[in-house]
């Protein structure tokens, strides 16, 4: 909340010297355009380190498919535990993954130059900084292996923008971002994607649970809560706090498999249902949407949250976790690929702290915070709490 706040502050006090600001940066991006000020950039002493980033970056935006199946050959190969023991020879790699020596040897000089591995002075491959942080995170692996399916459905992005593209498939694999009875969908329909939100959601439980204090409530709604991975670590985490889950049938079915093998069956409740057209169960005094609103376009984010103010006592609290556009130094995430990812899906934007304030505010809720995280490219954290009954406007449209 203060790093929106200051960047408000500033955006106040340049207010009167921005159309100077402007004029400045359309004459620079016009130098920029011109090919004989870039050569004389790249020459210039002062100029060149800028000239020679900028150069790099744009190649970098060239190359990115394929420095992603880089690392996505690396994760198919086990690379990253492999040498996570010891360091490994070329030879010793080609030999447990199936590949040639040259093969191998331009797979490891590849992850090199991405520092996800680095060569010892012996010759031999170790981890590096980014491909130690790959090692026994599963969450991270099922996302690049997921992402195969993202780049069939942005291979011709001009036809998905104008909806020509047919098919897609990430759609297939969101099954209930389908229009329809989603209630009814069964467990080899929700299997995949239930698998994939419960092997990356560790990495958002932890943020959230380091951010907010649960100890002040005594019943937690998790709403979309899949598997219950999410519930369950705050459960663990909060032992006298009651926990419900709502989902899909054949979700919610999941979960509380889930929550009975971990020990919490006794204060968890699971309820099957569709949030979009059902009413959420009522007692909870914080209900939790994490990765939730952002899978959805306005007027379903909206049916979402005026469900849970009906669900809710006024005081109640509503807890959003999920990336936000316009994160500081993490724009391109929220924008670029979260806007095409959602795009693709069929249905969702990504959201900065004013869209969903608003969006909290026609619900019925009041006091709308951002949280500090510790990541918050990946995981927002957004609370309100819902409005007395006579104040309260909730309005979906």
């Amino acid at each position: 909340m203060a790093a929106v706040a200051e960047s408000e502050a500033a955006r106040a006090m340049l207010g009167p010297l921005r159309p100077l600001i402007e004029a400045l940066r359309a004459w620079r991006d016009r130098r920029i355009a011109d090919p004989r000020f870039r050569a004389w950039a790249t020459r210039f002493p002062l100029t060149r380190p800028r000239a020679r980033r900028e150069a790099r970056a744009l190649f970098d935006l060239c190359a990115g498919f394929v420095y992603s199946q880089v690392l996505l050959a690396c994760v198919r190969l086990g690379l990253f535990d492999l040498v996570a023991a010891r360091p490994l020879s070329d030879a010793a790699i080609a030999d447990r993954t199936g590949l040639t020596l040259e093969a191998a040897t331009r797979l490891l000089d590849a992850a090199i130059s991405l520092r996800l591995l680095r060569r010892l002075g012996d010759g031999r491959v170790t981890l590096a900084s980014l491909g130690a942080a790959l090692v026994e995170n599963p969450g991270l692996a099922a996302m690049i292996e997921h992402h195969a399916l993202v780049y069939r459905d942005l291979a011709d992005p001009v036809a998905l923008l104008r909806g020509e593209h047919g098919e897609a498939a990430l759609a297939a694999y969101w099954p209930y971002a389908a229009e329809g009875n989603r209630a009814g969908l069964d467990d080899t329909r929700i299997a995949p994607y239930t698998a994939l939100m419960a092997a990356t959601q560790p990495l958002v439980s932890a943020e959230v649970l380091e951010a907010y204090d649960f100890s002040r409530h005594r019943c937690l709604l998790d709403v979309g809560g899949g598997d219950g991975s999410f519930l369950a670590a705050v459960g663990q985490k909060h032992p006298k706090l009651r926990l419900v889950l709502f989902d899909l049938p054949a979700v919610a079915a999941r979960a509380e498999a889930r929550l009975v093998a971990q020990g919490l069956g006794a204060r968890a409740l699971c309820v099957g249902g569709d949030f979009l057209a059902d009413p959420l169960p009522e007692g909870a005094d914080i209900v939790s949407l994490v990765r939730v609103i952002h899978d959805h376009d306005d007027a379903d984010a909206a049916l979402i949250l005026a469900a849970v103010r009906r669900a809710l006592k006024p005081g109640g609290i509503v807890l959003i976790a999920e990336p936000l556009a316009g994160t500081p130094s993490a724009e391109p995430i929220g924008a670029a690929y979260f806007g095409f990812y959602l795009l693709a899906m069929g249905r969702g934007r990504a959201r900065g702290f004013r869209d969903l304030s608003r969006l909290l505010a026609r619900a019925g809720f009041r006091e709308v915070r951002q949280i500090r995280t510790n990541t918050p490219m990946l995981t927002g954290l957004v609370t309100a709490r819902a409005m007395a009954w006579p104040e309260a406007t909730v309005n979906p449209a």
